[in-house]
């Protein structure tokens, strides 16, 4: 179940990365909002998810979906680019990421 929490608690992570984006430098209201409700979210259920993680999984884990998650909604919505090192980048995250749950006991 562990593992379910964290890996909300990164989605929510992306979420709120993009509202803090739309914020602009937390200048606009509703952008503003959205983005402490959702990294509040975040966080209450990354801390759920380290009961019984450890912090350096957990924490990797959780920063590595928002990273990645970031970045695909930077290209896909925002329009960012998206050139061979900064995809290469992103696969290298990914694989961590898939490492990091291998090699997980849990």
């Amino acid at each position: 179940m562990a593992w379910i929490y964290l890996t909300v608690a990164g989605l929510l992570e992306i979420v709120w990365a993009f509202y803090m984006k739309q914020s602009v430098g937390f200048t606009r209201l509703w952008p503003s909002i959205l983005t402490l409700v959702f990294m509040f979210a975040s966080f209450g259920l990354l801390s759920v998810a380290m009961k019984s993680l450890p912090l350096g999984t957990a924490y990797m884990v959780w920063t590595g979906i928002g990273a990645l998650g970031a970045f695909v909604v930077g290209v896909a919505v925002l329009g960012e680019p998206a050139n061979i090192w900064r995809i290469l980048a992103a696969l290298l995250i990914l694989s961590g990421l898939i490492l990091m749950r291998f090699s997980s006991a849990e």
